[in-house]
C-alpha cells in the first residue's frame, strides 16, 4: 500500500485545573489499569484503536521499545472491559512540569456509538488529574492536555470539549499518510 499527501489539521487541548473536567454518564463498561507493563496487549489495542484513524508512529516500534516506554514511572494504560472484551483505551504519559499528555485514546471500532467514549475519557482523565497520588515522585498534575487530528474520529474533538477540554492551537499541514488506513489488520474496513 502506498502513501499519499493530505492536509491534516491538528488540535491541541487543554484542561488546566481538575474542575474544568465534565464528566460523561456512566457507560455499562469497567475502567481498569492494566498494572502489568505487557508491549503486546499495548501494540493490540494501539492497533485496533488507531488503525482505522492512520495512527502508525508505533508500528515500527520493537518489543524492547514497547517495554522500556511501558515501564517508565507514569505510564499508564486504562482499558475499558465490556463484558470481558477490551473496549478501548486511554494511555498516559508522566508529567513533565506538571503536564499529563493524554498520548492515545479511542474505541476499538465495534464498540463505537454505544456511549462508552464520553465515560472513558471522563475516567482517563480523572486518572491523569491524580496521577501522582500513585507514583510518589512525581509532580502533582497541573494541566492534562492532548492533541487529536482530522484523521480521528468525527466525534474526538466534540467528545473533548464536552469534558471541558479547550482548544489552545491549532496547526493544518500537508503529510503523508496511507491511502486506506491500515485497520487494526490488513484488509479490515
Amino acid at each position: 500500500m502506498k502513501t499519499v499527501p493530505a492536509e491534516v489539521t491538528t488540535w491541541y487541548l487543554e484542561q488546566t485545573s481538575p474542575g474544568d473536567l465534565v464528566p460523561a454518564r456512566p457507560a455499562p463498561v469497567q475502567i481498569v489499569r492494566a498494572e502489568v507493563p505487557s508491549p503486546e496487549f499495548a501494540r493490540y489495542l494501539y492497533t485496533a484503536v488507531g488503525g482505522p484513524h492512520n495512527w502508525t508512529d508505533r508500528l515500527v516500534w520493537s518489543h524492547d521499545h514497547w517495554q522500556e516506554h511501558l515501564t517508565r514511572p507514569g505510564v499508564e494504560i486504562w482499558t475499558a472491559w465490556d463484558r470481558g472484551t477490551p473496549a478501548g483505551y486511554v494511555e498516559l504519559l508522566p508529567p513533565e512540569d506538571g503536564a499529563v499528555e493524554i498520548i492515545c485514546f479511542g474505541l476499538v471500532p465495534s464498540f463505537i456509538g454505544r456511549g462508552i467514549g464520553g465515560h472513558l475519557l471522563s475516567e482517563g482523565t480523572a486518572r491523569a488529574w491524580d496521577l501522582a497520588a500513585r507514583w510518589p515522585g512525581l509532580p502533582a498534575t497541573t494541566r492534562v492536555w492532548l492533541h487529536t487530528c482530522s484523521l480521528d474520529g468525527p466525534a474526538a474533538v466534540p467528545n473533548y470539549t464536552r469534558r471541558g477540554f479547550r482548544v489552545y492551537a491549532t496547526r493544518t499541514r500537508v503529510e503523508d499518510v496511507w491511502e486506506r488506513p491500515l485497520g487494526p489488520w490488513p484488509g479490515a474496513r
